[in-house]
C-alpha cells in the first residue's frame, strides 16, 4: 500500500493526534486516487474522501481491543 502511512495503534504510536489520523487518511486518498492535489472540480469529493477515511480509522483506533501486555 503506502509505505508512508504510519502504524497508529498502540504500542507502535502511544499519543496518536488528530492530525495524524487526518494525514494517515490524506496519504492513503491520494494513494487510492492516484492525485497528491486533485483538480478544482474533484476537490470536493477528495476532501469528503478524506474526512470519512479519518472518521472511520479514529472509530477504528477507538474500538480495537489490545492485549495488555504485562510490565513487572
Amino acid at each position: 500500500m503506502c509505505r508512508s502511512i504510519k502504524t497508529l495503534r498502540e504500542p507502535y504510536a502511544s499519543d496518536v493526534t488528530d492530525d495524524d489520523v487526518r494525514a494517515a487518511a490524506l496519504q492513503y486518498v491520494r494513494k487510492v486516487s492516484g492525485f497528491r492535489s486533485p483538480s478544482a472540480r474533484n476537490a470536493e469529493a477528495f476532501e469528503r474522501a478524506v474526512d470519512a477515511v479519518t472518521a472511520a480509522t479514529r472509530a477504528l483506533l477507538d474500538e480495537l481491543q489490545l492485549k495488555q501486555v504485562s510490565r513487572d
